[in-house]
């Protein structure tokens, strides 16, 4: 996307807001206006003090009344710009803002997946930022400065057309100056605005993961690859501040080299009286006035250029397919009986390595059914596929014997209840954590649900109890009690089924032992897919998958599987063999 297809789609944004924008027109033809009248007034007082005692004084003082007032509603009607063009720009940013994290929520999975948070975070603030000062810089100069120029150039052709001339022969020089060195400086406010992100997602690594950092005394490694990203970021802004600052100083030179033309060639046509003193004077102000934009617009450049890199960015993530949408027949699922079948599924995170291949299982309601298997076996992606994190490749996956692409993604959720080894929490309370799945849940049923999760004991001794607010990141709680808020959390929201990935891994044995007692009288009658690594939480279920490449190798009872001494026998006995 170039600059103008960008700067063209920040534009479309500020429709909506018509009423405004005619407004701060009419603000900019005033405020300008103001300061075109003025010279004029300043031009006809000089010419009323021809010499010593020729002064009118009168006549004076009554042109400066004029001046005051005429250069007070232009302050007003200045300030009256601002004001509109402040609220143009924050809104329009606020929109795009809205865009942004609406079309974060419709991008699949593999977008989050393959992209740093920390870079996602930075086009929230960073760039938005820089789009919003853009906006606001670029408004409030484009508005006076075509006025300006406007109103100008026919003051100037008024008083003198052969001067205007000479005045209007700098603009080209000034615009291609100014455009050359534009051009060569946006590649480096692109290449700014990309390593800015990438340097965000690396600190929100390292301030997120400081424990380890420490435990494996990785400061100073990590304070030297800080440093080297810091270092880029800061040889690449220097680059394109300096190179971009270029622009100001350079065609201010040609102005001020035009401004002493016109003064010398002026003077002399005062001499030979084509014109008075005072019209010179008027002349030269708007001289000054006509460059003023271009000046102003060079002065901004580097801000705009940051916000075009910007915008780019931004509309690089609103430009991305979303996840494919729910298909035109699928229908709402109500209560699933559990019935799931997976029918010669195959499916690749990449196309050249296939993971799964032509998968096959059928699960019949109530089924308690366990996968295991070597890490990177597939395990996780089955549940993936079938909340439709992932689409299949090839083959079927049926609940209730529908198609699960025939099913409303929402509805397919929310009979699911997820607990995973990664947990995740929200800045708030307690309790608000545990009914994120239930909003209107009451306060007995959230209680009932940490009871059930053996995590109500815990909250009762924080300071506030439910009450408690945490952080995202949960930094006032152990591992063990964040994921009790977890399991909590999908014990009340009580779904159809359930999928347990490593549910209990940061939990002690004790409390496995009663965790395991609540989830055996949770999945009671309901179909429910257990991940796990540990053995000795999967040996009542009722089927036992053991996966290697993506395949099912292995399927039965523990005792059956254990009989038949294949990999899950020896699985199981290098966790038991010392007992």
């Amino acid at each position: 996307m170039n600059t103008n297809e960008t700067w063209k789609r920040l534009l479309n944004y500020t429709r909506q807001y018509r009423g405004i924008s005619i407004g701060a027109v009419i603000c900019a033809i005033l405020s300008v206006a103001a300061s075109l009248i003025g010279p004029l007034l300043i031009g006809r007082a000089i010419d009323r003090m021809i010499g010593p005692d020729n002064v009118d004084f009168p006549e004076i003082l009554r042109l400066l009344l004029i001046l005051g007032a005429v250069y007070a509603a232009g302050s007003f009607f200045g300030w009256l710009l601002t004001y509109y063009t402040n609220k143009i720009a924050y809104r329009t940013v606020y929109d795009l803002r809205r865009d942004l994290f609406n079309k974060l929520d419709t991008l699949p999975l593999k977008f989050h997946d393959n992209h740093p948070q920390g870079d996602s975070i930075s086009r929230f603030v960073n760039d938005m930022d820089a789009v919003s000062d853009g906006l606001l810089q670029g408004f409030s100069t484009l508005l006076t400065g075509i006025v300006t120029i406007a109103g100008a150039i026919g003051l100037m052709l008024y008083i003198s057309p052969v001067m205007t001339v000479v005045v209007l022969l700098s603009a080209p020089v000034t615009y291609f100056v100014a455009r050359f060195i534009t051009t060569r400086s946006q590649k480096l406010f692109r290449e700014q605005a990309k390593i800015l992100g990438g340097l965000n997602g690396y600190v929100e690594e390292i301030v997120g993961g400081q424990k380890v950092v420490q435990a494996y005394h990785y400061e100073d490694r990590s304070f030297a690859q800080f440093s080297e990203r810091n270092n880029e970021l800061y040889q690449t802004g220097v680059k394109s501040q300096f190179y971009g600052s270029l622009a100001n100083p350079t065609t201010r030179l040609v102005n001020n080299i035009t401004f002493s033309v016109i003064a010398m060639i002026g003077s002399a046509l005062v001499i030979g009286g084509h014109f008075s003193v005072g019209d010179l004077s008027s002349f030269l102000i708007y001289s000054n006035l006509f460059a003023k934009p271009f000046n102003e617009i060079t002065g901004v450049i580097t801000q705009l250029q940051s916000a075009t890199a910007s915008a780019q960015r931004v509309f690089k993530i609103l430009d991305m397919v979303p996840e494919t949408p729910d298909a035109k027949d699928a229908h709402v699922l109500g209560a699933s009986q559990g019935t799931i079948t997976f029918d010669k599924v195959s499916f690749a995170y990449t196309p050249e390595r296939p993971l799964i291949r032509n998968f096959s299982l059928e699960v019949k309601p109530g089924t308690r059914v366990a996968i295991v298997g070597q890490t990177g076996a597939g395990k996780t992606t089955l549940v993936n596929l079938l909340m439709r994190f992932y689409d299949v490749d090839s083959g079927s996956i049926r609940i209730d014997g529908v198609d699960i692409n025939h099913i409303t993604r929402d509805s397919l959720r929310q009979n699911f209840g997820m607990v995973l080894q990664d947990t995740w929490l929200f800045g708030g309370s307690i309790r608000d954590n545990i009914a994120y799945g239930k909003p209107g849940a009451s306060d007995e049923e959230v209680i009932a649900a940490a009871k059930a999760a053996s995590a109500h004991s815990f909250i009762k001794r924080l300071p506030e109890g439910y009450a408690t607010k945490i952080s995202g990141s949960g930094d006032n709680l152990s591992q063990g009690q964040k994921q009790l808020l977890t399991i909590a959390r999908v014990m009340l929201a009580d779904p159809p089924m359930l999928i347990l990935d490593e549910a209990t891994s940061s939990i002690d044995t004790l409390t496995e032992i009663r965790i395991q007692k609540a989830f055996l009288k949770m999945i009671s009658g309901r179909t429910s897919f257990v991940i796990a690594h540990r053995l000795s939480t999967i040996r009542e279920s009722d089927i036992i998958l053991y996966m290697k490449d993506g395949d099912i190798v292995e399927s039965g009872t523990h005792e059956g599987l254990l009989a038949s001494g294949g990999h899950y026998a020896k699985l199981y006995n290098s966790q038991f063999a010392a007992v």
